[in-house]
C-alpha cells in the first residue's frame, strides 16, 4: 500500500521521489532555515540596540531629573547642617593628565567644598567607586586644593545598606523626594507667549 500523504510534497518531482531528490529538497530547506535565522537574529540584535538606546536615553533623563531635585534644596540642606555653602555647580567635568572626570554636583564657598554623587538607586559599589574620586578631587580640579571637600551622595532609593555604608564613610546622605521643586518667579511675573 502507498502513502500518498508522504509523496503530495513530493508531486512536483513527478513519479515517487527519489533519495536524491528527497536530499535535494532537504538542502533547500535547511538552507532556507538558516537563511530566516540569519534575519531573524539580525533583527533581534536590531531590535537589542534600539531597547538599549531608548534605556541609557531614559537612564540618562532621569538622572538629569534626580540631580535637579537634589541640587534645588542642596545648599539649604547643607547651610542646616553647618556648611555654609553659597552656590552649587553641576556636572562639573575635565580631564586632568588624559583622565577624564566628572562630578554631578559640587557646593562651594570660600573655604569648603561639598561634592556629591547623584544615583537613582545607590549601590554599596557607587559608595566604593565615589569614595576613590573623591580623593583624586583636589588633584582633577587644582582650584580647590586647599579647601576642605566634603562628599555626599545622594538618591532615591539605596540597596544593600549602600545609604549606612556612606555615612560610615563620612559622606552626607541625601534622600530625593518630590518636595524639591515649586514655580519661584516673582509676584508680578507674566508668562509670554512663544
Amino acid at each position: 500500500m502507498k502513502n500518498n500523504k508522504i509523496n503530495e510534497p513530493l508531486a512536483q518531482y513527478g513519479a515517487p521521489a527519489s533519495f536524491d531528490q528527497v536530499w535535494r529538497m532537504f538542502q533547500e530547506t535547511r538552507e532556507q532555515i538558516q537563511e530566516n535565522d540569519k534575519l531573524l537574529t539580525k533583527k533581534f540584535k536590531e531590535t537589542d540596540k534600539k531597547i538599549k538606546e531608548l534605556a541609557a536615553l531614559f537612564t540618562s533623563q532621569w538622572g538629569k531629573l534626580v540631580e535637579s531635585l537634589v541640587e534645588g534644596n542642596l545648599v539649604k540642606l547643607l547651610q542646616a547642617k553647618g556648611i555654609q555653602v553659597e552656590r552649587t555647580l553641576q556636572r562639573v567635568k575635565g580631564n586632568h593628565k588624559g583622565q577624564n572626570f566628572e562630578y554631578d554636583i559640587i557646593a562651594i564657598n570660600g573655604n569648603e567644598i561639598v561634592i556629591v554623587e547623584v544615583k537613582t538607586t545607590l549601590r554599596p559599589s557607587d559608595v566604593n567607586d565615589f569614595h576613590e574620586k573623591l580623593w583624586k578631587a583636589k588633584t582633577y580640579m587644582s582650584e580647590y586644593k586647599d579647601k576642605a571637600i566634603f562628599g555626599g551622595v545622594a538618591f532615591i532609593t539605596a540597596d544593600g545598606a549602600s545609604d549606612r555604608m556612606a555615612e560610615k564613610q563620612g559622606f552626607f546622605v541625601i534622600k530625593a523626594t518630590g518636595s524639591s521643586s515649586a514655580i519661584v518667579n516673582s509676584p508680578d511675573f507674566t508668562p509670554k507667549a512663544f
